[in-house]
C-alpha cells in the first residue's frame, strides 16, 4: 500500500496557513501521520487540518462545550 505525500509547503497552500505554521504543528504531532524525512516535513494526502487550539471555538470543542 502506497502513500501519497505532500510536503509542509503544500498542505499551507491547501490548508491557508504559513508554512511556519504546519511545521510547528507537525513537530507538536498534531498532523496525523506526519513524518520528517531529513529537514523536511511530509503529511499524507487527504490529512485534514487539525483544530486551532489557539481559539475559543477549538477549546469549547475540546472541552466538550466548556468555557
Amino acid at each position: 500500500m502506497d502513500i501519497d505525500w505532500i510536503t509542509a509547503k503544500q498542505a499551507a497552500q491547501e490548508w491557508g496557513i504559513t508554512i511556519r505554521r504546519v511545521q510547528v504543528l507537525c513537530d507538536n504531532c498534531q498532523v496525523q501521520g506526519a513524518t520528517k524525512l531529513g529537514d523536511i516535513w511530509v503529511i499524507p494526502k487527504g490529512t485534514t487540518k487539525p483544530l486551532d487550539g489557539r481559539t475559543k471555538v477549538a477549546r469549547r470543542q475540546t472541552n466538550n462545550g466548556g468555557k
